[in-house]
């Protein structure tokens, strides 16, 4: 024993793995006594782990690959994010395998149980993710490996990292669509909520950010609705397309081994096995799509919180955000900001990049696989933690605002909002539109000449434009009158909106 402590630390391999394996360690530690004894062989024995692990793919390869290589090409900073749909994908394929001969069913019931416990080192923290590893599919299956021996090295047969990403993607994807789908929901609530609190609140409607017509506030609030309606079907629709399974295309020219690509896909919750191999491998598509949703998501969300952002100024004051959505400023003492809509406005810019970015990444791709496609992730996760965040928070605000309808109210004269009302009560006397149009804007035009509202004109002022003009021309005059007039389907009239809201109570299941 002596003669083997004395042994230098740059001794040759063979020792330095007989001294690494743990079993040596502990019977070691039984035969010696001394401190400094133990002490030299914890040195000899972490110089020894230190060593490089091979790589699983090593065989053919003479030389380890740099440092600066391993770092550049790791992904298991940020793909580790994958690791329970990474090990779901496992357990279907172990299952599989089992069932069809390719491992014994008792090699299966070691790696299931394994599996299992380095799910729960993960979940508790306790897990030592290693870029050496590159990823979280080598991590995960070395970890297997040390702790089940073996049978471990079977799990990989029929499956290659290429479809193995594909499908911990599409099942991870699948996930985040679930939970957009619900932030959209709660956000819709949160605004048909907002709009039967406020009942019969008449707002000026804009385009070109001009006064246009009158409206009903929560006929606009109602808009918006509709639009995270139209997102949830595009991610639904998207989710169809999601779900297809690419498990046991292997490399891109599947295998000749006799697996059943059909029990995976269904244990896993697919509709079906992709039908092509190279496709399924190669594919990025229904990434693309959920990153286009998210940002057309994203785009609605930002037009919400411009308006907000601009409805909370002093300049407008149709609103007042509580102090809990709110913020501060470092040196002016009076600043209350809408922060929270403010940088929904502004992250919606991160979610469109995160598209772009992919649209790139995929652009003039051969086929098949390509590494290239490693860098898919993180704009994936980006947009996926982004989106979720806006839709929170844009329903918080929801929650926590205040219309100032006296405010509103004073600012409702000015803009002629009545004006194309008043078209529509001349065209009922018969007169062409054209030419009711001309009237009308010759009649603010003397308006705008007498400093006052259309319906303060008196019916002789409005009779010198046209003799059509009559005295029951001022039940068409006012902004509660205009509003009154709406009766299209699907228009800012009372009937109209109290329809469209009981819509949405139904539709969302809304209590009260």
């Amino acid at each position: 024993m002596e003669s083997l402590l004395l042994v230098p630390s740059s001794s040759a391999n063979p020792l330095q793995l007989f001294l690494s394996h743990p079993q040596t360690k502990r019977s070691l530690f039984l035969i010696l006594k001394t401190t400094h004894e133990r002490a030299a062989v914890m040195q000899m024995t972490t110089a020894a782990s230190a060593t490089k692990e091979a790589k699983l793919w090593g065989g053919r390869f003479e030389e380890s690959v740099t440092e600066t290589v391993e770092k550049f090409t790791e992904s298991i900073s940020f793909d580790k994010a994958l690791y329970k749909h990474d090990i779901m994908g496992s357990r279907a394929h172990a299952s599989m395998l089992a069932r069809q001969g390719l491992i014994s069913e008792s090699d299966a019931d070691s790696i299931l149980k394994g599996l299992d416990e380095i799910e729960r080192q993960i979940d508790d923290g306790k897990f030592a993710w290693r870029t050496d590893r590159e990823d979280v599919h080598m991590n995960i299956e070395a970890a297997l490996t040390d702790l089940v021996g073996e049978a471990a090295k079977k799990l990989h047969t029929a499956r290659s990292r290429n479809d193995q990403v594909c499908t911990d993607l599409r099942l991870w994807c699948r996930d985040a669509v679930d939970s957009i789908l619900s932030r959209i929901r709660h956000l819709q609530v949160a605004l048909v909520m907002l709009a039967m609190k406020n009942e019969g609140l008449i707002v000026p409607g804009y385009t070109h950010l001009q006064r246009a017509q009158p409206v009903l506030l929560q006929h606009l609030l109602l808009a918006y609705v509709e639009q995270l309606d139209r997102d949830a079907d595009r991610l639904l629709d998207c989710r169809v397309r999601i779900n297809f399974c690419p498990l046991g295309a292997c490399a891109l020219a599947g295998t000749g081994l006799p697996i059943d690509r059909f029990m995976t896909s269904e244990a896993l919750g697919f509709t079906a096995p992709m039908r092509n191999s190279i496709d399924a491998v190669s594919d990025r598509d229904f990434v693309l799509e959920l990153l286009s949703a998210n940002s057309i998501t994203a785009i609605h969300l930002s037009r919400l919180g411009e308006e907000w952002v601009l409805w909370a100024s002093e300049e407008f004051g149709f609103l007042t955000p509580s102090d809990s959505v709110s913020t501060g400023s470092s040196i002016m003492p009076q600043k209350k900001n809408p922060d929270p809509v403010e940088l929904v406005r502004g992250k919606s810019a991160r979610v469109v990049g995160d598209l772009v970015s992919l649209l790139v990444l995929c652009k003039g791709l051969p086929q098949a696989y390509n590494r290239d496609l490693q860098e898919d992730k993180e704009p994936v996760f980006d947009s996926v933690k982004t989106i979720l965040g806006m839709l929170e928070v844009s329903a918080e605000f929801a929650k926590n605002i205040t219309f100032n309808w006296e405010r509103i109210k004073s600012a409702l004269p000015a803009g002629h909002l009545d004006a194309t009302t008043l078209a529509d009560y001349l065209v009922k006397k018969g007169m062409a539109f054209r030419t009711s149009h001309d009237i009308v804007g010759r009649s603010v035009a003397m308006c705008v000449s007498n400093n006052c509202q259309l319906q303060e004109l008196s019916l002789d002022k409005l009779r010198s434009i046209s003799p059509v003009f009559d005295e029951d021309v001022y039940e068409f005059l006012g902004v509660e009158n205009s509003v009154k007039k709406f009766t299209s389907y699907g228009s800012t009239g009372s009937e109209c909106v109290l329809d469209q809201l009981n819509y949405w109570v139904t539709k969302l299941g809304i209590n009260g």
